[in-house]
């Protein structure tokens, strides 16, 4: 992964200001400088993820009890999917655990082998959600099997009062992070979880519905066969998207021609290219490259108006972490290590 603060000559802020770091060498600017570049940078902070852990830990909190009254439910009953869902409900209880582990860990400081911290950490929550999604999806689909070919005997009245419950704590659950949730990975996988429980309560709520008016016992498999592919689909989408992040793929929203585009724009720049997009955590891009100018003057001043500049054609991307290396036009690129 490119490292946008490690080798930075010149930390350009907001407000156009560059601010020389010095990293135990001298870079001297202009003709006389040794490597022939210069490296310019902006920073922001994470997002604040303390509304996302508000949201979770109530919905973690919600999720929790109600799998206890589920239990209880499925026992007194004597219902299978009750039981089953209530099983459901504990994994998606942990899965909200992980991705409160995750913000602590991503809001813990950047250290000297950390240099982004560990916003990752985030991510990996949400890939991790991710796949239990679809783990969970494939028993579904193998208790569903079983159930059409040997329906159980549910007490149907007990189940409907259990799942009517159980709607009211997933939609409050499911209420709660959405309106916390926006662009962060983890926060959505969250999200899926109580998504899916929320439509198990549906589906439970109109599985019992059906066998108590008309008997057919196979209605609660058929039901939660549905109900597992609305889930697969989500899940997938997420495991896309967050596979996307760790293979540092450019976002979709970012197209790096038109990156590489604005920065050919800019005044005095002959040439642009080694152009890489990416996407450190939810919502925090980064982007890194080289411009060669059309001279060889590298004279702080001009710097400056240039980091400035650039500042101002990458704006319109929200990119958060901006590095570019400024070569002459005599400097030559050292040869590939790939």
């Amino acid at each position: 992964m490119p490292n946008p603060g490690a080798d930075a000559g010149h930390h350009m802020q907001p407000g156009g200001s560059a601010h020389s770091h010095d990293h135990g060498h001298a870079h001297e600017h202009g003709h006389s400088h040794d490597l022939g570049h210069e490296h310019g940078h902006t920073h922001s902070h994470a997002p604040n993820r303390n509304a996302d852990r508000r949201a979770l830990w109530l919905a973690f909190a919600i999720t929790l009890t109600f799998t206890a009254v589920e239990i209880v439910g499925g026992w007194l009953s004597g219902s299978l999917a009750l039981i089953a869902d209530a099983g459901h409900m504990f994994t998606d209880a942990a899965a909200l655990g992980l991705s409160l582990v995750a913000i602590w860990l991503a809001n813990r400081p950047a250290a000297r082998r950390r240099t982004y911290g560990l916003y990752r950490a985030e991510i990996l929550a949400a890939f991790f959600n991710g796949m239990t999604l679809v783990i969970l999806c494939g028993w579904i689909f193998y208790e569903a099997y079983h159930r059409l070919l040997s329906p159980p005997e549910v007490q149907s009245r007990q189940m409907l009062l259990v799942a009517v419950v159980g709607l009211f704590a997933n939609a409050g659950s499911f209420y709660v992070l959405y309106r916390s949730e926006g662009e962060s990975l983890n926060l959505r996988g969250a999200l899926l979880h109580v998504l899916g429980d929320l439509l198990g309560s549906v589906g439970a709520i109109g599985a019992a519905l059906i066998m108590m008016f008309t008997g057919w016992q196979k209605a609660d498999p058929v039901i939660s066969i549905v109900i597992a592919v609305l889930i697969l689909v989500s899940a997938w989408n997420l495991l896309n998207e967050t596979t996307r992040v760790l293979l540092e793929m450019a976002p979709r929203h970012i197209n790096p021609q038109h990156v590489e585009t604005a920065l050919a724009t800019l005044p005095g720049v002959e040439e642009v290219h080694d152009v890489h997009v990416w996407t450190i955590t939810s919502g925090v891009e980064a982007v890194s490259g080289h411009l060669r100018l059309k001279d060889d003057d590298l004279n702080a001043a001009r710097l400056e108006d240039l980091f400035q500049q650039a500042y101002v054609a990458l704006k319109q991307f929200h990119i958060e972490h901006v590095t570019l290396q400024i070569e002459p036009y005599h400097h030559k690129d050292p040869p590939s290590q790939i």
